[in-house]
């Protein structure tokens, strides 16, 4: 605190204050999300392009980062009861959630699937060859369902499932190859990007980096029990002129609002635990810390600060980005539109061509 002056140190003061005042409201009118089943992802799997009469089960169109949350948190435990039948008239889509099980893939059609089959043969093959259940991450069953654990993005590729059969005996055996494009995927890395604006002491003054370390300080305990973190990204100061005044210095702060991906917060209920729920509520209280900034700089008799907000300036601007090697393409994949897919899909979908 001493390296601020006397006005730099009433600011803070003031922010300190602000910061206990919202302490006590911090749980206070920030549910901005109703409750809902909403769509429903698969596992997190979703099929895409099923044949008909198959389970129905739609990956979710998200518009907007509160629709993005709206599906129902018991969807991952009913992956593993979702079954995908085959079609032999195109590739089935499948999207599976990295490092979750994947539903149950049928090597059938919805046709044979309510069709006895006598002496069934069934033969998988990956990208990697023909595949076993000696393979931990990979399960044949007996009759020939193919089940993922703890998906991996190496396993996306073509599988293609040949099944030898009987639909009476001592006839000759049918055989059928069928295809599916199973892609790994994984959610946005989501998070706010925060820009304000501060009138500063000179640009030159030791001043406005003192007062950034404080505002960073401020901000990140003001969210810090909803498991969120504020970083830093950048902190510029510039002469700005003045309309019909003269040349002021302001601080152009950028900051960004991520939350960790922790399941076992006990402040929160189920499905408020979510990253994009919490992030609703870190915005909720940063917004209102400098709302009753200006509230409490209003009401005061006290000469302005040497530093301080400007008004009006706060922005928060939700970003949801895929990780390196995954990427959105709705035209690509229409039935999960915002979902960050493997982009090894596209080499997939080269040989696949191809192949035909």
């Amino acid at each position: 605190c001493t390296e601020f002056t006397s006005a730099t140190s009433s600011l803070l003061f003031i922010c300190l204050f602000v910061y206990v005042f919202l302490k006590g409201q911090r749980w206070s009118g920030i549910n901005r999300v109703p409750p809902g089943s909403g769509t429903f992802l698969a596992g997190a799997a979703a099929a895409a392009d099923v044949s008909p009469g198959s389970e129905d089960v739609k990956a979710p169109r998200f518009r907007s980062p509160e629709l993005r949350v709206q599906y129902s948190r018991s969807a991952e435990s009913r992956s593993n009861s979702l079954k995908i039948v085959g079609s032999i008239l195109f590739p089935v889509k499948v999207y599976v959630k990295l490092d979750h099980s994947s539903p149950h893939i049928l090597c059938v059609t919805n046709h044979l699937r309510n069709s006895e089959l006598i002496d069934p043969v069934f033969r998988w093959s990956g990208p990697g060859g023909y595949l076993s259940s000696e393979n931990s991450s990979v399960q044949v069953s007996p009759t020939g369902t193919l089940i993922f654990g703890h998906f991996r993005s190496d396993l996306s590729g073509l599988y293609t499932c040949s099944l030898v059969y009987k639909l009476i005996a001592g006839q000759p055996d049918k055989r059928l190859k069928i295809k599916y494009l199973i892609y790994a995927y994984s959610d946005p890395q989501y998070y706010y990007e925060l820009t304000v604006q501060y009138h500063a002491a000179p640009c030159s003054s030791f001043h406005n980096t003192s007062f950034g370390k404080a505002l960073l300080q401020i901000l990140s305990k003001l969210v810090a029990d909803l498991s969120c973190e504020v970083s830093l990204i950048k902190a510029e100061c510039h002469h700005v002129k003045m309309q019909r005044g003269g040349l002021q210095s302001e601080i152009f702060f950028t900051f960004s609002v991520t939350c960790l991906d922790t399941e076992n917060n006990k402040l929160c209920p189920q499905s408020g635990c979510d990253v994009p729920h919490r992030l609703y509520k870190a915005r909720d209280l940063i917004e209102r810390f400098f709302k009753k900034e200006v509230e409490i700089r209003k009401k005061s008799s006290e000469p302005l600060p040497e530093i301080y907000y400007i008004e009006g300036t706060l922005q928060m601007v939700w970003v949801d980005r895929c990780y390196p090697g995954y990427g959105v393409n709705a035209v690509r994949h229409p039935d999960c539109p915002e979902c960050c897919v493997n982009s090894s899909g596209k080499k997939m979908l080269g040989k696949l061509v191809t192949a035909y």
